[in-house]
């Protein structure tokens, strides 16, 4: 699991895992938690139970089919499960969302009744899955938000239509983008901090941490293509 020491409202539980920890085989060596990468079912079913039973989940992660959108569902009321983005206010249900390089990001007001957990890669992001996470919670909320690991800005090489697509979108974005010979470097983080303080949210903690460098620590789906799934998962005590 990655290490991290947020502040947390007192019934909020969060975690974040990395590539360690499992069963499954390389090239998903070895907490590889998605079904969708062509790693073997079972070796994925066992670490999703080692997970499980590793953090004392009250229920089983709410598993979603993510697309690069910027749907949320509201898990206990919307059956759909493709989706880049879950919302939960009932005790014990588990959001979750997983990435290889995307930013994961998790979401929860100050009283510690409403939880959130999104998909943020450079399309949803720009096409405003976090205002949609954020839309999910009541209004006048006071939200807190924790960044995982992504790949860092070093290492997020972009064309020029991304840039463009973020100037146009995000006030404040040129400073996330650094020229690197015909391309551009993106701060993936400081573009989803610019959004979330937009949206209204100042509470915001992010972990330093690039999957794309980080070899040994992390899967990287720009790095190695054919590689696991992380978790990031936030809850609410029973």
């Amino acid at each position: 699991m990655v290490s991290h020491h947020w502040p947390l409202p007192p019934n909020i539980r969060i975690a974040m895992t990395d590539r360690h920890g499992g069963v499954s085989l390389p090239p998903f060596d070895s907490l590889n938690l998605g079904t969708h990468v062509g790693d073997d079912a079972a070796a994925v079913a066992a670490n999703r139970q080692r997970l499980q039973q590793a953090l004392h989940l009250p229920s089983e992660p709410a598993w979603l089919e993510q697309i690069h959108g910027k749907q949320v569902v509201h898990l206990g009321q919307d059956a759909c499960r493709t989706a880049d983005g879950s919302f939960a206010d009932t005790p014990g249900v588990v959001a979750v969302v997983m990435t290889a390089d995307c930013l994961p990001v998790l979401l929860c007001d100050h009283e510690g009744t409403q939880v959130a957990a999104l998909h943020a890669g450079w399309r949803g992001l720009n096409g405003g899955v976090l205002e949609a996470g954020i839309a999910k919670f009541r209004p006048g909320s006071v939200l807190q938000a924790y960044l995982g690991p992504a790949i860092g800005p070093d290492a997020f090489e972009v064309g020029r239509e991304v840039r463009d697509a973020f100037l146009h979108s995000t006030p404040g974005a040129t400073d996330c983008f650094v020229a690197h010979g015909e391309k551009y470097l993106a701060n993936l983080q400081g573009l989803a901090k610019l959004r979330l303080q937009q949206a209204g949210v100042r509470l915001i903690y992010a972990l330093s941490a690039c999957t794309y460098q980080q070899s040994a620590q992390f899967f990287s789906y720009r790095r190695d293509r054919e590689c696991g799934r992380m978790a990031s998962l936030i809850w609410r005590e029973r």
